[in-house]
């Protein structure tokens, strides 16, 4: 029997969500208002010189009291400000009981100064302080985190500001929006759940309502098909996040729903939104209701400005947008999570206290065929879209019979097979940058893609002189997450020579979508036709999905390379890159 892990009963739930009677969570009326009381706003350093102390706090977030682990008391840690040549030093005292870490994450710094215990450095002990002192060579908004088992989801996260050495893009006002997610469950103890069953925190699934609304739209014999398909895969098309928010609270610059983060603006002006997803397992569809947001940068690098109603921000991202409120009113700030159970939400406004009406969330999305295959021929399929549609037809679907239960299109690569670590492998595989990806899909809105992100100017990498391919890969019902099948425990180091060009080439083998970082060099993202796109320090790799960048080894070390879905990391999608 699975353990049941004490979650928040439903009205610990609505308490965090709600402040002075107004409700803004789960199907309850969200109706406009004009005041609240203002969230904390968020301790900021700035300098070249900085003493940091890592420790605990205890917090108050949901109306349950626990303990939070914070730099300098401060939840987020400190937003810290930095020019870009500056040389920055940063003591960091560890008070834990435990070995800490800080990770500046996207910051291209030498092997010793990145801050993941094991590799070019052993941690900071219990009472003990670790130097970081490197030249700021890049500008733009990054974050800082731990790499230390999971301490970043209890709270170890901050915002970096590094201002260029020439403004191009000139704003009135500048605001950093740090979204995260909290759970007031033990993390070890939501591990060893998901370990257990990799489905528990997974509420929507299709229930006989649901069976009936299809069966009214597809008939009868095209609802019972797609369960009967879905059934045999042991798989689920509400598969989009491993915890949802009935374990967690989301929040923006630390602050609740119902505590209300509130960003000021004078009508008229140009404020510069710093958007960064410092969160453990959540992805966020970011809007803010009667505004355009235009883009301006992506992972702390300029971008050519490109003008959309809502973006998808994968965990590690940042984007800064660009808006123009010109009316004497309160905007919001909407962030609901990819699977659509829970939202992080804040204020733009002329004066701190306003509301604004706060969006419902959109319908939960389903995965379809498109993110189980990519781009196979579904009319090659016999019977794909047809009610009485027979899937042990579908050509390449094998190993759905008993084994693992997973989903095969022909082995993609020969080594790689269903087994205790695969339990599905896509063949045919989609590269289009140009989908937002499920849930946003058609819903109305102009959403960003990687498509309309570019970079402009040359490349850092030159012509690839290899390419390494690499599957993402997993099973969910024992919790194993991997590269070609591989545990990072089973896995040996990736080894490049110090100056080669690199492509990596990253395959999505699972239905969900993974954020895929590599330490210590930027990652180049090209066109499916190999055109320089957009770099990066993360890539989101959709479901069935092919994506290709260039890396330039020009970084000496041992470096982290892993999925950014925390849980993701430490169940397995972990390597070490070796650049020699």
């Amino acid at each position: 029997m699975t353990e049941r892990l004490a979650l928040p009963s439903r009205r610990r739930f609505v308490q965090g969500l709600t402040l002075s009677g107004i409700a803004v969570g789960f199907g309850l009326d969200a109706p406009a208002a004009t005041t609240a009381a203002p969230a904390p706003q968020v301790a900021e350093l700035a300098g070249t010189d900085f003493d940091l102390a890592i420790g605990t706090l205890p917090v108050n977030l949901t109306g349950t009291r626990r303990t939070a682990t914070v730099v300098n008391g401060s939840l987020p840690a400190p937003v810290l400000r930095w020019r870009e040549g500056d040389t920055v030093t940063l003591r960091v005292r560890n008070t834990l009981s435990t070995t800490s870490s800080i990770h500046w994450h996207g910051l291209i710094v030498p092997a010793d100064m990145d801050g993941v215990p094991g590799l070019s450095f052993m941690g900071i002990a219990p009472g003990e302080t670790y130097a970081y002192r490197f030249k700021v060579n890049q500008s733009g908004t990054y974050w800082y985190h731990s790499h230390s088992r999971f301490q970043e989801q209890t709270g170890l996260y901050g915002a970096i500001v590094i201002e260029p050495r020439e403004q191009r893009t000139r704003v009135d006002r500048d605001h950093v929006v740090l979204l995260s997610d909290w759970s007031d469950a033990d993390p070890e103890g939501l591990f060893a759940t998901l370990k257990k069953q990799g489905d528990y925190f997974n509420f929507g699934k299709p229930t006989v309502g649901d069976f009936l609304r299809d069966a009214r739209t597809q008939g009868l014999g095209g609802a019972l098909a797609e369960r009967h398909m879905w059934n045999r895969m042991r798989m689920n098309p509400s598969d989009l996040a491993d915890i949802s928010a009935c374990a967690y609270t989301y929040l923006m610059n630390g602050a609740s729903p119902a505590s209300n983060w509130t960003g000021l603006f004078s009508p008229g002006e140009k404020v510069r939104l710093r958007f960064i997803n410092g969160s453990s397992m959540t992805f966020f569809d970011v809007r803010i209701p009667g505004l355009k947001m235009r883009v301006v940068a992506a992972d702390g690098q300029e971008v050519e400005p490109v003008t959309v109603d809502e973006f998808r921000i994968g965990n590690a991202e940042t984007f800064d947008v660009v808006v123009e409120p010109d009316a004497d009113r309160a905007y919001t700030i909407f962030a609901q999570s990819m699977d659509r159970s829970g939202y992080a939400r804040g204020t733009l406004a002329p004066r701190a206290g306003m509301l604004a009406e706060v969006p419902p969330l959109d319908p939960r999305p389903l995965l379809t065929m498109r993110d189980m295959m990519g781009t196979m021929d579904h009319a090659a399929m016999p019977g794909m879209d047809h009610p009485n549609m027979d899937h042990r037809a579908m050509p390449g679907m094998k190993g759905m019979e008993g084994g693992c239960g997973g989903m095969a299109m022909s082995a993609a690569t020969p080594s790689l097979e269903m087994g205790p670590t695969v339990d599905m492998l896509v063949s045919t595989t989609r590269t289009d940058l140009d989908d937002p990806g499920v849930g946003l899909r058609g819903n109305g809105r102009r959403v960003l893609t990687y498509a309309d992100l570019h970079t402009p100017g040359a490349p850092i990498s030159g012509a690839p002189q290899r390419e390494i391919e690499l599957h993402l890969t997993g099973h969910m019902e024992r919790y194993i997450w991997s590269f070609d099948g591989k545990k990072f425990s089973d896995a040996q180091p990736i080894r490049l020579s110090h100056g080669e060009q690199v492509r990596i080439t990253l395959i999505n083998d699972t239905m969900m979508t993974h954020p895929i970082h590599l330490h210590g060099m930027w990652s180049e993202l090209e066109t499916p036709q190999g055109a320089f796109q957009v770099r990066k320090h993360t890539i989101v790799v959709q479901p069935a999905q092919r994506l290709s960048y260039r890396v330039s080894a020009d970084a000496l070390g041992s470096w982290a390379y892993h999925c950014h879905l925390l849980y993701h990391m430490e169940a397995g999608m972990f390597r070490v890159v070796e650049v020699r």
